[in-house]
């Protein structure tokens, strides 16, 4: 099976977003609104929750997989890249995690 990353999903969620609406579940989502995309994703959450605490390996990576959809569609309902979020983490990366907690404390 050929990779498939999180990248090429942002630049397919891109390219959908871009596209007009009726044949497009992304653009759907992102007509309707920032607060409609953070309620799906909501919802995946929970799924993806409910998944693991079921024990259910196949389950957990299907609801992972829909989760990971829509964050990057509420990324882009919001304006935020995935590169914006990657380079977040990379800078949490220079220090330990409880570091870069107590720093985010202080903000």
């Amino acid at each position: 099976m050929p990779r498939f990353t999180i990248h090429d999903l942002a630049a397919t969620i891109d390219a959908r977003a871009a596209s007009g609406g009726d044949a497009s579940y992304t653009r759907k989502l992102l007509d309707k609104g920032s607060g409609h995309c953070a309620k799906k994703f909501g919802e995946e959450a929970v799924e993806t929750v409910i998944a693991a605490i079921e024990n259910d390996r196949h389950h957990l990576i299907a609801e992972g997989a829909d989760l990971m959809f829509h964050f990057l569609v509420l990324l882009k309902a919001r304006g935020v890249t995935f590169e914006d979020i990657e380079f977040a983490l990379a800078q949490r990366t220079t220090m330990s995690g409880l570091e870069e907690k107590a720093a985010r404390n202080r903000e």
